[in-house]
């Protein structure tokens, strides 16, 4: 009778066995789902120094500044292609220790900082840039959000801007305080006929000067200004030659210089005649200006590549190398002293650039000291009612027609 116990113990045995693996599994998915719950917990506490708050990456994405994402160790998180192509951020590093200097301060107190930098540039002597910058705190994980603007541009057109009003402001102040001089002069003279009339000479002279000066200004202003010839159409070349010609014959005749043209014949260009012919007016004068008595200057014409090319070619003393990239600008001259003794306003080669970029075209020099200057007008020509270019199969001026 003692079989059924041992059946017993044996059975109780296999069940207490089996309690105690379940109890161990148990233990052990447990261990696991508690271990799983700590490392997500971990990564949670860890995402924010390392990822950008929801939606900020969008908005970078789409901001016109450049723009960089510190996280709390200084590394970089995010950064505009337009950061890195200004040499900002390098791998994962803020290059500009300004910049980082002060993406510091404002992790540690929380506030907004603007200010200006200069960067130099990537290759020796590339130009420095100069930003705009705005730095503040992103989220509160010790992360800073960087944008900077390029304010190199705006800089340059503001410093032309006002080189331009002085530069004016001192061409105006000639013409007329010669004026006044003169008128007192006249005054005090008054009976003495001869004086009077030599001075009043002289007071026709600077008036057509400041008269010269005033409708330069308002062309270049009206060309440069963007707006889009009113009426383009066909300009016979023949005749804006010779219109240009015949404006300048007297600034001419009282040098012996003669002018002559030549070229191919019945081209037709498009474009607005009256600044065409200001154009090549204001060639032909600077070359006048800076020739020699007894001289020749040419106005020669030819088509190439289906564009219209009006050459002015004189013998005159010709340009140093050094400044020919810089006659197109308003007021330059190679010699000051020279152009205002001959009368001239500084600004007729910078109307021709801007009627020749108004037309679509260009215009380019060739000069040697000693040996004198051609100036080319380059154009569009005029073919079957339609203008023709050779760089493009559409002129800008076919949209303004």
């Amino acid at each position: 009778m003692e079989s059924p116990p041992s059946i017993l113990t044996v059975n109780e045995l296999l069940a207490s066995l089996a309690a105690m693996g379940g109890f161990v599994a148990g233990s052990v998915v447990m261990l696991a789902i508690r271990r799983q719950a700590n490392t997500e917990a971990h990564v949670t506490t860890a995402r924010p120094a390392e990822t950008l708050p929801p939606g900020v990456a969008s908005v970078l994405a789409v901001l016109p500044s450049s723009a960089v994402v510190l996280d709390r160790e200084d590394r970089v998180l995010r950064a505009s292609s337009a950061a890195r192509a200004f040499g900002l951020v390098r791998g994962d590093s803020l290059m500009a220790a300004e910049l980082l200097a002060l993406a510091r301060k404002v992790r540690r107190d929380g506030e907004i900082r603007e200010s200006e930098i200069e960067t130099a540039g990537r290759e020796f002597g590339q130009e420095t840039t100069t930003f705009a910058v705005r730095v503040a705190p992103l989220g509160a994980h010790g992360q800073v959000l960087v944008l900077a603007e390029d304010q190199t541009e705006r800089q340059r057109v503001e410093a032309v801007r006002r080189d331009f009003v002085a530069n004016v402001s001192h061409e105006l102040k000639t013409p007329v305080g010669a004026l006044s001089l003169l008128a007192e002069t006249v005054q005090g003279a008054a009976d003495e006929p001869d004086a009077v009339k030599r001075f009043a000479g002289r007071m026709q002279h600077e008036a057509s000067r400041l008269t010269y000066l005033v409708q330069d200004l308002i062309t270049l202003s009206r060309i440069q200004g963007g707006e889009p010839i009113p009426a383009p159409g066909p300009v016979r070349i023949d005749e804006a030659v010779h219109d240009a010609i015949d404006r300048c014959n007297t600034k001419a005749s009282a040098k012996d210089i003669t002018l002559a043209a030549g070229g191919a014949e019945d081209l037709v260009a498009w474009g607005d005649d009256e600044l065409l012919v200001t154009a090549l007016r204001n060639l032909i004068d600077n070359a006048i200006a800076y020739s020699p008595e007894h001289t020749r200057v040419v106005v020669s014409a030819r088509v190439t590549r289906g564009s219209i090319e009006v050459s002015v070619s004189d013998q005159g003393i010709g340009i140093p190398e050094s400044a020919q990239e810089r006659i197109f600008e308003r007021f330059f001259r190679v010699d000051p002293a020279r152009s205002r003794a001959t009368g001239g306003t500084g600004l007729g080669l910078a109307i021709v650039k801007h009627v020749a970029v108004a037309h679509g075209g260009e215009v380019s020099v060739w000069s040697k000291e000693g040996s004198g200057s051609t100036f080319t007008l380059r154009l569009p020509a005029f073919e079957d009612g339609q203008a023709v270019d050779a760089s493009s199969t559409t002129n800008p001026l076919e949209a303004a027609k």
